[in-house]
Formats: structure tokens, C-alpha cells, sequence
């Protein structure tokens, strides 16, 4: 049996070990966590990810984790527009990293998921609403079309669209509506006003959870009172015809 050379027992001692069963090729990596391979090198060479287990010169074994770690960057990005900086110090930091947690429950309870965020330009909107330029300018001038982004307009806005096209159809105006902006303003600064005075208190992660608790609440409010009040007026009415007269003011 030859013996085994001094340099072929350096090569043998500097080998590194196998990853374990469980760690994912780059191919798998990108497929699992929906990412391109671009992106996730970009991720890498940000120091935003665990550097891979590399066993030979193109072969590289990624820690799974790397999975939830992709898709929780990429949700720092589109829900709060976060720098690469500031997703890699809130990465870093490990208490930092856990507000962020109830900091991202927070902002899905206020905005929705991310697949609710299907963002459409102003000709794109026009085409699937039916409306025209004129009216979309007209209803994001009332206050009554409010896209997170100017020019931008996702899925909830789209079904308002489509609600304006059929009001107009009957012949209502978009100055006929205009009460809903006037009246939207007052109830969210009261909101505001209430969730600041029972918030101020309280430390980051309380707060976080208090007002995306009070805002489930306030959803559950304006639904119910506004529905419960035009319920009431209806069951008031003699007939269809029966008009039901405003509340006189104080």
C-alpha cells in the first residue's frame, strides 16, 4: 500500500466538514425563500445573512434559517420602505431585533399583508376601475381616493374605484360625497388623540401591541355605529318613500 504523502495529509486536515443533512443549496435556497439568487448575494455581501458553509470552490450549503431571514428582509423593504442600513442594525441589534417583530405585527394590522399591496400607476388604475383621469383627479382632490403612495394605487383602492364608477353611474357627484373625508378627518384625529393619551406611558413593545390592539378596535367601531345608526334610521322609515330626517343639532 503506497504511503499517503505530507502534503496530501495537510489537504486531508484542512478539508471542511459536511453541512448538516438539512442545509440548502443556493438553488434550493432561492426556490424556498422566493427570492432570485441575485438578490440573495446582494443580502450576503451586505452582511445581512450567515456566510454559507462552502465545501469546494463553487459548492455552498446555506443555513436554513437563511429562509426567514430572506422573507423578513424583503417585508422590512416593502412594508417600511427600510434602508439596507437600517435593516442591518436592526438586525444586529438583538433588542432592536425583537421590537421589530411587534413593530412588523403592527404595521400589518394597519396596512394589510403584502399581497394585499398590488400597486398600480394611474393609467393601470384607470384601466381596471373604468374611471377616467378627470375623475381620478377629482376623487384624490376631495380626500375621498387616498393612495399610500402618490400616483400609486393598490387593491383597496381599486375596489373604491370601482364603487365611485357605480355611484356616478347613478348619478351622484363626487361633491355629494364629500362629507366622508370631512367627517373620516374628525373620527381619525379623535383616534389619534386617544391612542397617544393611553399610549404616551408606555414602552416601545407595549405600545406597539396597545395600538395594534386599538386599532381592531376602532375598525370594529366605525363599522358598527355607523351601520347600527343607518339601521336605525331605515327601521324608522313608514316606507321606501318615507324620507328620514337628520338629527337636529345642539
Amino acid at each position: 500500500m503506497p504511503a499517503t504523502s505530507p502534503s496530501s495529509k495537510r489537504r486531508s486536515s484542512r478539508r471542511t466538514p459536511a453541512p448538516p443533512p438539512t442545509w440548502l443549496k443556493m438553488d434550493e435556497l432561492s426556490r424556498t425563500a422566493g427570492a432570485p439568487k441575485s438578490t440573495i448575494l446582494f443580502y450576503l455581501a451586505q452582511g445581512l445573512l450567515p456566510k454559507p458553509r462552502r465545501t469546494g470552490r463553487n459548492m455552498a450549503y446555506y443555513d436554513p434559517a437563511c429562509v426567514e431571514r430572506i422573507r423578513l428582509i424583503q417585508r422590512m423593504q416593502s412594508h417600511h420602505r427600510l434602508t439596507i442600513s437600517e435593516i442591518r442594525q436592526c438586525l444586529s441589534d438583538a433588542q432592536r431585533g425583537a421590537e421589530l417583530g411587534v413593530y412588523l405585527e403592527l404595521d400589518e394590522e394597519v396596512f394589510g399583508p403584502i399581497g394585499y399591496r398590488r400597486l398600480l400607476d394611474a393609467r393601470g388604475f384607470c384601466r381596471e376601475t373604468g374611471l377616467s383621469a378627470a375623475q381620478l383627479e377629482e376623487l384624490v382632490q376631495a380626500g375621498l381616493l387616498l393612495p399610500l403612495e402618490t400616483g400609486r394605487f393598490d387593491t383597496q383602492d381599486l375596489s373604491m374605484g370601482r364603487m365611485f364608477l357605480n355611484a356616478f353611474a347613478l348619478g351622484i357627484r363626487t361633491q355629494d360625497l364629500s362629507y366622508y373625508a370631512e367627517l373620516g378627518e374628525k373620527i381619525v384625529d379623535r383616534e389619534m388623540a386617544l391612542r397617544n393619551r393611553m399610549t404616551a406611558h408606555l414602552p416601545y413593545q407595549q405600545d406597539a401591541a396597545a395600538t395594534t390592539q386599538m386599532v381592531k378596535n376602532a375598525r370594529m367601531c366605525r363599522a358598527y355605529v355607523i351601520d347600527r345608526l343607518f339601521q336605525h334610521r331605515v327601521a324608522g322609515m313608514k316606507d321606501l318613500k318615507d324620507l328620514p330626517q337628520p338629527k337636529e343639532g345642539p
